[in-house]
């Protein structure tokens, strides 16, 4: 007898910005997650179409189903996140490359 063995189906994943229709998912989302609501704007992060976590664009607060693995699809919320707020807003991002570049002018304008 023999045994074959099956790769699980990928799943979809989708990373949207939230709509107002989307306050009663977020508001779920943070009940499951025993957490507050976070501040919006938030984006949306599907598995298979189904909403599973949302990160707030304006303080990074994140929440999950719990009884979904959501690990992967929370780090790629804060990745679209990051990016989406720019490097200047980012740490560690380019804004402080321009005054490190000014100052190096500046010092190369006085010798």
């Amino acid at each position: 007898m023999s045994q074959t063995h099956t790769a699980p189906a990928p799943q979809s994943v989708a990373i949207r910005t939230a709509t107002p229709d989307d306050s009663a998912t977020i508001v779920r989302l943070a009940a499951l997650d025993s957490s507050a609501v976070p501040a919006g704007p938030h984006l949306i992060g599907t598995v298979d179409g189904v909403p599973a976590a949302a990160i707030s664009l304006s303080t990074g607060a994140v929440v999950a189903d719990p009884f979904t693995p959501t690990a992967a699809l929370v780090a790629l919320l804060r990745m679209r996140a990051e990016h989406l707020r720019g490097p200047a807003r980012s740490p560690g991002g380019l804004r402080g490359a321009g005054r490190i570049g000014l100052s190096v002018r500046g010092r190369r304008a006085l010798t």
